[in-house]
């Protein structure tokens, strides 16, 4: 099976030759259907269909891979996104259909996703960690047995009561706050030509020192 070669460790050479080489893989997190296109979720969504209309580029239904799925041509590179259609707590199921089929290492995912910890419109790139409760990174991270790819966090900022996760997701954003989003989006656009080369460290300070958009109850960043 690909995905059960050695990646467990972020040590070895060999890893760290293949992060060099960039991304060929974004992801898109979320649900699919009219109900969800709106919603706090499927900011992931939004991030893979911007990326689409901005290059030319069109999704296609692949059935093998439980998802739609875009080729584009990006500064030369090579890139497919992909849009697990299999709602979000079995994203792996098609995650890993594509990694093992076109054999991409973990470390040439990019995974974008909404992240609750995060104020709205902050963004952050990270490689490996845990799910953080996110059920369509605790799936991905059970398919591919690995937490080495890359992530896109996309802040949404919480509810005041914790109780209300499900329900604040999977509505649509404020007015203030979809503005944020949107914004965080076209600069996550732009940031991607960095890590498609290899350049994460120029993408990450590019993201990274970009001012917290401040949602309501956003915490303090650590």
């Amino acid at each position: 099976m690909v995905i059960a070669r050695s990646y467990e460790s972020n040590k070895t050479r060999g890893v760290y030759k293949m992060a060099e080489e960039g991304i060929r893989l974004v992801i898109g997190l979320g649900n699919p259907g009219p109900k969800y296109v709106s919603t706090r979720h499927n900011v992931g969504y939004r991030f893979v269909d911007a990326l689409a209309a901005r290059n030319g580029g069109q999704f296609r239904i692949e059935n093998k891979f439980y998802g739609l799925l875009c080729r584009l041509l990006i500064s030369g590179r090579d890139l497919r996104l992909l849009k697990p259609m299999t709602f979000m707590n079995r994203s792996g199921q098609s995650v890993a259909a594509v990694v093992r089929y076109f054999d991409i290492a973990p470390e040439q995912i990019l995974i974008a996703h909404d992240e609750l910890d995060l104020p709205v419109g902050t963004l952050r790139l990270k490689q490996g960690g845990g799910h953080a409760g996110h059920n369509g990174l605790r799936d991905i991270i059970s398919a591919l047995a690995t937490r080495d790819f890359w992530r896109l966090r996309i802040g949404i900022d919480h509810p005041e009561d914790r109780l209300e996760v499900v329900n604040y997701v999977l509505r649509p954003a404020s007015r203030d706050d979809e503005e944020r989003i949107r914004d965080a989006l076209d600069q996550a656009e732009q940031c991607l030509s960095e890590a498609l080369v290899g350049e994460f460290q120029r993408a990450m300070n590019q993201l990274h020192s970009r001012p917290a958009s401040g949602g309501q109850n956003a915490m303090p960043l650590s």
